[in-house]
């Protein structure tokens, strides 16, 4: 309970009305940028997508170093072996991704009309599997984050290009995942937006809060947390592995990953980095 009181005392601040929750995405794209470009003035832009690594100079040097020998290499060569090793029916992932090697991360998640549902990177991989009578995978980390990790990698240089079509279905997954953002939850009573909208470049403890705006152009990321917890060094992990994380963070109970609720988070969460280069897979503490 101390610590409980503590954390709630550390963030008294965070009491500013949330931003309405009414789906405007062309004018909560507009509304979003300005806040952090006014919040951050010294800050290109472009810059935004390297995270917490664009508000604080020296963490930013500890990452400079870091990318000197990217930890996340080697899965990214992991995932390629994945990409091209061939199904029981002698196909590959290229079946299903025939565009993957000039890039595609920048166009997902994406609102499928046929289906009336949200449809992300890591939901795609395992309907390919399952389209070619293979088990699917995970959606956390292993074997799909390498996929994913390979994936984002040849998606390097593309500008995020989500679309959110003036459907009612679209709208409504839009407006969930904008309200699950802004929406307090937890014994903490926190929600993504105290830490990563209001208070980006302060600490939480011995962390330094980062921006959500390029947040989702960087993954899936390798973290040294999830390295350090891992039996074998495998700290890659996807981003709805992350959302999970935060949800515990604030003593919530995390939904399960490629649910509706977490789908829907994604595709307003990345919709709001639109434009901006994609840089996948990164690093991160």
């Amino acid at each position: 309970m101390k610590k409980i009181a503590v954390i709630a005392s550390a963030f008294c601040m965070l009491l500013t009305p949330l931003v309405s929750s009414a789906a405007n995405p062309a004018q909560d794209l507009k509304d979003f940028r300005k806040h952090y470009t006014e919040m951050f003035p010294e800050i290109p832009l472009h810059d935004f997508v390297n995270g917490v690594y664009s508000v604080d100079k020296d963490s930013r040097e500890q990452w400079e170093a870091f990318e000197e020998f990217p930890p996340y290499e080697t899965y990214v060569e992991k995932g390629e072996e994945l990409f091209n090793k061939p199904f029981k029916n002698g196909k590959t992932y290229a079946s299903c991704f025939p565009k993957a090697e000039q890039g595609i991360k920048q166009n997902y998640p994406y609102f499928d009309k046929n289906r009336g549902e949200v449809v992300t990177l890591e939901l795609a991989i395992n309907e390919c599997r399952e389209a070619n009578g293979e088990k699917p995978l995970k959606y956390k980390k292993g074997a799909i984050a390498h996929l994913s990790a390979y994936i984002a990698y040849k998606s390097r240089g593309k500008k995020g290009n989500v679309k959110i079509d003036s459907s009612p279905e679209s709208m409504q997954w839009y407006a969930r995942g904008k309200k699950h953002f802004y929406a307090k939850r937890g014994q903490l009573n926190m929600s993504c937006a105290d830490c990563h909208y209001h208070n980006p470049g302060k600490k939480i403890r011995a962390d330094i809060l980062s921006p959500a705006l390029g947040h989702t152009s960087h993954f899936p990321v390798f973290r040294n947390k999830w390295s350090q917890s891992s039996k074998s060094g495998d700290g890659m992990g996807t981003l709805q592995r992350r959302y999970g994380g935060c949800n515990s963070q604030v003593r919530a109970k995390p939904f399960k990953a490629q649910s509706k609720e977490y789908r829907a988070l994604e595709y307003f969460h990345t919709y709001m980095s639109n434009g901006l280069t994609m840089n996948g897979p990164g690093i991160r503490k």
